[in-house]
């Protein structure tokens, strides 16, 4: 077995690499826009587990990212059975006062990217009548939170997509998951370090293992959809009908929490 995981260099896609790895001996194909970092972490994995790793430096928010790793993968006849979106990036701005460059590198890397790894990969996967494929959404995909205007409406975006194309693909033996947690305990938001350990405890936040040991649960087992966490399992609706007031309130308060 052969698992792509993109943003595999350290947080999440780490997590993933290392349990796909140890606990279901799946050689890897790594990809990183973090040239150093990654190398280290397919000799290490490799090392540990003796699995086969290969690193591979891309840029995935650029346009046509997705077709250039997928020609690697055909020029190096590389099979992928596994493929595990879970690049990623996360920005708190105003959105006119947001960079041009930056929307734009969200958009590639969430969307376009995204979809075009699905819709490349996903073909031989059901040609061969077998295939997982995980995307990571997020609980803000039902938020209207100014300042993430662009990071929500991307994982939104995720997470519909993800769905629609279980049900395509569920019928030809290949599997899509979206996970939608919430926060996860990682640097990736910029939470102060008190403040992630109070998320963790309220169950608000997940650990990233503990997060990837239940969303590779899920993918094998030919889940859908999941959201860990029974408060955030329980406000999920609730944040469909968030009113305008504390909407306004949290957009008050959310920046000092910020480092």
């Amino acid at each position: 077995m052969l698992s792509l995981v993109t943003g595999a260099s350290s947080g999440i896609g780490l997590q993933y690499a290392t349990q796909l790895a140890r606990d279901y001996k799946s050689d890897l194909l790594l990809v990183s826009n973090q040239e150093k970092e990654l190398q280290t972490v397919a000799d290490d994995l490799a090392t540990a587990y003796g699995v086969k790793t290969i690193a591979k430096y891309a840029d995935l928010s650029k346009q046509d990212s997705a077709e250039e790793l997928y020609q690697y993968c055909q020029t190096e006849n590389l099979e992928v059975d596994v493929l595990i979106n879970d690049a990623g990036v996360f920005f708190f701005n105003p959105y006119v006062e947001t960079p041009m460059s930056r929307i734009e590198l969200m958009l590639n890397l969430h969307v376009v990217t995204v979809a075009k790894l699905c819709r490349l990969f996903g073909e031989d996967m059901a040609r061969r009548g077998k295939g997982y494929i995980l995307n990571m959404s997020s609980m803000s995909a039902w938020m209207a939170m100014p300042g993430i205007q662009t990071y929500n409406a991307t994982k939104a975006f995720i997470y519909n997509f993800s769905k629609s194309l279980w049900y395509e693909l569920k019928p030809q033996g290949v599997n899509v998951l979206v996970m939608a947690p919430g926060a996860v305990d990682t640097a990736l938001f910029g939470l102060a370090p008190n403040l992630r350990k109070l998320a963790v405890a309220l169950t608000v936040s997940i650990p990233p293992e503990k997060l990837v040991r239940r969303a590779l649960k899920k993918l094998f087992k030919g889940k859908k959809k999941d959201t860990p966490g029974f408060i955030n399992w329980l406000a999920t609706p609730l944040l469909k009908h968030t009113p305008d007031w504390l909407v306004f309130l949290a957009m008050k308060y959310v920046g000092k929490y910020q480092k």
